[in-house]
């Protein structure tokens, strides 16, 4: 099966689905959702035109309102047209929470490129593998040696043609226009264009508009197709289920890395769809956190359980009335029960709750309701429009009764189109219009679903997955490196922590110290092992000599969640 095969599957009927779950939906969520066939970048001019005077981002240096806003995204989207980006082309963001960021997000959809996201903390070897495989050919960055310098060291290495850079911190509404260089576009010099970009024809259902790195069973990063439609769906799921919003007034704290799929759709797409105000942060820190608390009265954010530790922990959070907050939702890593407790305690926040989601579902499956009837330790309900089935792990098919264990398999609007090139890998992880998650769990009478197992290896490290075989092969290029096994091991601060295990050849020496030197440029500071043992005993193995994750693990007593 073709990705367009799979994805052609997506509107398969469940016969006998009776979505009992939506019982326990908050008043007024709706059960089931009629989703149009329109740009995502349609829920920025929506907004627009109802609240044009209505602050929609706060940053550190400087306010937009919803007009300048959507004014900025038109006028760089014309620049991008001038330059020879439209409908198939690769627009790469290369940045961490800015203003820019959130402009040209929306002005690359607008032209009717691809949007393709990049961590902004990957290292050359990351940088220039995705570049190349999502065959991208624009960059967009800030004017900051860390960034700039970077993607403009790989144009000769990769198919990047030009990168465009964004002023890092002044007010965009009125950027410094300066002389573009070879190879260079100046921002500035985008807004000169034009107002509006030509009208392009998008086709919500099939055109891309992000294409979101992944990673399998295998950890291979994967780019995941998510249309215009799917993202426009999973927004519009997420701005029914906080119903208690009030649209075009309330504000959400944004400090979670808009590059994530996760920050993507519910700390942007979906705010700016309610008429929300997005108080960025270039990056999480508890002073910031508590500033915006302070000064502007949020009532949403969304964060990952290593954030909310860190706020819980704080002395200062006694000091501060977080009265505001109306929900707090937690993603990317699994909450524990002691932390949702100690932070609803300490800060007297009404409720922190989980929802679960998989970048290939742009990314919300499931989450707990706004109300009392949200569970600690369960990822929630299926959203509307949603479905969640449990599935033997025998036969991958044969659909389980209440809290029997399996695989959990999702099917809904938001389901990606499929991994870009990767017409085998689709047809593995969608099958008869359902993606297999290849996470093990169960689901009670009640619909309220729960995380027992990842069948998959990725670490999770504070919500960022780390894939540990790019690790074992970084490791593996030392030549003193005879075996590695690199896992996750329980870490109280981030939920997971990288640790590896190393074999030296014989007659080889060299000390831990010198082997994460070794590493410091190869890997970026998440993938880093927080912990190397060096063994002298050769490494456990299967029956058929391949290195054993499991045996390792068994022997060193360590038990991932």
């Amino acid at each position: 099966m073709d990705a367009a095969a799979a994805q052609s599957e997506q509107g398969q009927d469940f016969a006998g689905q009776d979505f009992f779950w939506t019982q326990n939906y908050a008043e007024g969520v709706p059960a089931q959702l009629d989703v149009p066939s329109v740009p995502l970048f349609s829920l920025l001019d929506d907004s627009a035109a109802k609240f044009p005077a209505r602050p929609a981002l706060r940053t550190p240096s400087a306010v937009y309102d919803y007009a300048s806003l959507a004014s900025l995204a038109n006028r760089a989207a014309a620049g991008l047209q001038a330059l020879g980006i439209g409908k198939g082309v690769k627009v790469g963001l290369f940045m961490p929470n800015s203003a820019a960021g959130v402009v040209m997000y929306f002005a690359i959809l607008k032209s009717g490129a691809t949007v393709v996201n990049y961590n902004p903390v990957y290292v050359e070897r990351d940088l220039m593998a995705q570049v190349e495989d999502s065959e991208t050919d624009f960059m967009v960055t800030l004017d900051m040696p860390a960034l700039r310098d970077k993607a403009a060291g790989i144009m000769q290495k990769t198919r990047l043609k030009r990168l465009i850079v964004c002023p890092a911190a002044e007010d965009l509404r009125a950027p410094t226009i300066a002389d573009d260089m070879d190879g260079v576009t100046c921002f500035a010099n985008l807004l000169q264009v034009g107002d509006k970009p030509k009208s392009v024809s998008i086709d919500a259902d099939e055109d891309i508009a992000v294409l979101q790195y992944t990673g399998g069973t295998t950890g291979v990063p994967k780019g995941a197709m998510l249309t215009h439609k799917n993202l426009y769906a999973n927004a519009l799921q997420m701005s029914h289920w906080y119903h208690a919003a009030v649209e075009g007034e309330d504000s959400m704290v944004v400090v979670l890395p808009l590059f994530h799929v996760f920050a993507m759709t519910v700390a942007m797409n979906m705010p700016l769809m309610k008429g929300m105000q997005m108080l960025l942060q270039p990056q999480f820190g508890v002073s910031e956190v508590l500033g915006l608390i302070r000064d502007y009265r949020p009532a949403y954010m969304a964060g990952v359980p290593t954030m909310y530790i860190a706020l819980a922990n704080d002395g200062r959070a006694a000091e501060h009335d977080f009265s505001c907050l109306k929900f707090c939702l937690s993603g990317g890593a699994p909450l524990p029960a002691d932390v949702k407790r100690v932070f609803e305690e300490r800060t007297r926040v009404r409720l922190l709750a989980e929802g679960y989601g998989l970048t290939e579902f742009s990314p919300v499956a499931t989450c707990n309701p706004h109300t009392k009837k949200a569970r600690a330790g369960s990822i929630g309900l299926p959203i509307p429009g949603t479905v969640v089935e449990i599935v033997s792990l025998e036969d991958g098919k044969t659909v389980l009764a209440a809290k029997e264990k399996g695989e959990v398999v999702v099917t809904g609007p938001q389901m990606m189109k499929g991994y870009y090139k990767r017409d085998a890998e689709t047809a593995a992880v969608i099958k008869n219009g359902r993606l297999h998650t290849g996470d093990v769990g169960y689901m009670d009478a009640d619909g309220f679903v729960y995380l027992v197992d990842r069948v998959k290896d990725l670490v999770l490290v504070g919500g960022f997955n780390v894939y540990p075989r790019h690790v074992e092969e970084v490791i593996y290029t030392h030549p003193a490196v005879e075996e590695c096994i690199v896992a996750g091991v329980p870490d109280k601060l981030r939920g997971e922590a990288v640790q590896a295990w190393v074999k030296l050849r014989a007659g080889e020496s060299v000390s831990v110290d010198t082997l994460k030197t070794f590493l410091k440029d190869k890997l970026s500071p998440t993938e880093m092992p927080k912990k190397i043992v060096i063994r002298d005993l050769p490494l456990p193995k299967t029956a058929v000599g391949k290195l054993s994750k499991k045996d390792l693990l068994e022997e060193e007593g360590i038990v991932r969640r």
